[in-house]
């Protein structure tokens, strides 16, 4: 029990602190860069871990991983980064709370039809998230960032959905290393075919985005992202899902306390109303 409410602590809550480091990261490393480091770093670090325990993949695990890190990687993760040079973090965690639909979407034919308050709940998380995009019309926000962004988290969900065992290792190292070996070396190929790496001065970056660099490998990826590959073993993907839900509301607080993002009442909407599809999906997904 205990390890399942620190599981999902570290996805709620330190997931939900990365949308600000992202946005202090990209002020001074390229996103594809940025991303494509973390996550060939922090999967390095887990493949590793796993190897000193004894624990080997196979070549169709690491098949099946390159198609997870493509998707939950390769596409997700490089639309957040871009998308984050032109999106407050808040708007963006808010903009990523459409996961759970797709997960729901996915997974229908394999556990069956969601309870009433799940699809509810469902639905008014996404009018919230709708809601928001609709305010972009006054300015608020990047439309076409969005639009980015919410592709990203479809790929996110299709990559959860495919990435279980037996397609990949039941180790949960080997399981969450794998996707993001694979998927940050696609990120850092492409960076390097954008000339990313030649147009930045990657050599004088700040000490504030090397901070937040570091703490994205090894807490948002090392230890969220291997809790969030142990809970889609043991939970459903609708509550694990959830996470999308309450990440925006961690990083409107974050950005606004400690970055100075402006909180309209439209950001405020939406945050009230993925709150309480939170609360509904939770309840439906028991």
């Amino acid at each position: 029990m205990m390890t399942t409410v620190l599981a999902y602590a570290a996805i709620y809550l330190i997931w939900g602190s990365t949308y600000l480091a992202i946005r202090i990261a990209v002020g001074a490393i390229p996103p594809l860069l940025l991303m494509g480091t973390r996550c060939v770093t922090a999967g390095v670090l887990l493949v590793g871990w796993a190897a000193l325990r004894g624990e080997r993949a196979d070549v169709r695990h690491w098949r099946h991983a390159t198609v997870a890190g493509a998707l939950m990687i390769g596409c997700t993760y490089g639309a957040l980064g871009w998308a984050e040079q032109r999106l407050a973090s808040g708007i963006a965690a808010l903009l990523s709370a459409t996961s759970p639909l797709w997960l729901i979407a996915f997974e229908w034919r394999r556990r069956g039809r969601p309870s009433i308050a799940t699809i509810v709940g469902l639905l008014v998380g996404i009018g919230g998230v709708a809601f928001l995009v609709a305010g972009g019309a006054a300015g608020t926000v990047n439309v076409p960032a969005a639009c980015v962004l919410i592709g990203g988290t479809l790929t996110w969900a299709a990559g959860s959905v495919y990435a279980r065992p037996p397609r990949l290792p039941a180790s949960v190292p080997l399981g969450a290393g794998l996707p993001l070996i694979l998927g940050g070396a696609m990120l850092l190929v492409v960076s390097v075919a954008a000339g990313e790496p030649v147009r930045a001065a990657v050599h004088h970056v700040p000490v504030a985005p090397l901070a937040a660099l570091a703490y994205l490998i090894i807490f948002g990826s090392v230890v969220a992202f291997s809790a969030y590959a142990w809970l889609l073993r043991v939970a459903p993907a609708s509550r694990v899902g959830t996470h999308a839900y309450v990440n925006p509301l961690v990083a409107v607080a974050l950005g606004w306390g400690m970055a100075g993002e402006p909180v309209t009442a439209t950001t405020g909407v939406a945050a009230v109303a993925i709150a309480v599809s939170v609360a509904m999906v939770l309840k439906g997904a028991h």
